[in-house]
């Protein structure tokens, strides 16, 4: 069938990796060592997918700018020492391979930083299966379209060719910042509910009904 996007572009945390609730308790955990209010799982999964001091900022935000670098730090230390017990969602390798058989461009734009993307892609045995990827310390932070601007200029792919597939409205009101179309998922970190307004192509309940869309659709 004719291929309707060239470059496919996902998120990573709640879209590829199953990370949600960990993150949560990491951000809670950090918050809690500093003195702050601690989030609400929601209050907490809500700022997942923005660059890491974006999202604590947002998710503390009575903790001092002065102790940023502090929570930030603490945040680092509870993540790194279990992200090894995150896997990808069931089914991803299969999915990925499929659309790499299609000759799609794929490739991440994530809010982590450089040096996490890096880890978790070699924790989930996937380096050299992207084309590229963007963080949030690379560039800029969701839902600034900055990342995806560069993944589109590194293959010369327009915004009409270009999708993008996340599970926050984070990820969705970059795709629209940068004129690309974009997908949903709703086993990550935002309900399905806050979708609509934002107008993805299709929201996906489970990894098996994002490849049949994709590879139906894409």
């Amino acid at each position: 069938m004719t291929r309707r996007f060239d470059l496919i572009a996902f998120d990573w945390d709640g879209t590829l990796f199953d990370s949600t609730a960990i993150i949560t308790r990491c951000i809670q955990a950090a918050v809690r060592d500093v003195g702050g209010t601690v989030p609400t799982d929601k209050e907490a999964s809500y700022v997942i997918g923005m660059g890491l001091m974006q999202a604590l900022a947002h998710a503390a935000p009575d903790v001092p700018k002065e102790r940023y670098p502090l929570l930030g730090d603490r945040y680092r230390h509870h993540y790194f020492a279990i992200q090894h017990e995150i896997l990808l969602f069931d089914g991803v390798m299969a999915l990925l391979a499929d659309l790499k058989a299609r000759g799609h461009f794929l490739v991440v734009a994530t809010g982590k930083s450089r040096r996490g993307l890096d880890e978790a892609l070699g924790t989930a045995s996937l380096l050299g299966v992207f084309d590229a990827s963007r963080t949030a310390d690379q560039t800029a932070g969701k839902p600034d379209p900055l990342m995806l601007r560069e993944l589109m200029a590194e293959f010369d792919v327009s915004p009409k060719r270009t999708l993008m597939i996340g599970d926050t409205t984070h990820d969705l009101q970059m795709a629209i910042n940068a004129g690309c179309a974009s997908v949903a998922v709703s086993y990550g970190a935002h309900e399905s509910a806050v979708f609509h307004a934002l107008k993805p192509r299709f929201v996906a309940h489970t990894v098996a009904q994002l490849r049949d869309w994709l590879l139906t659709n894409a």
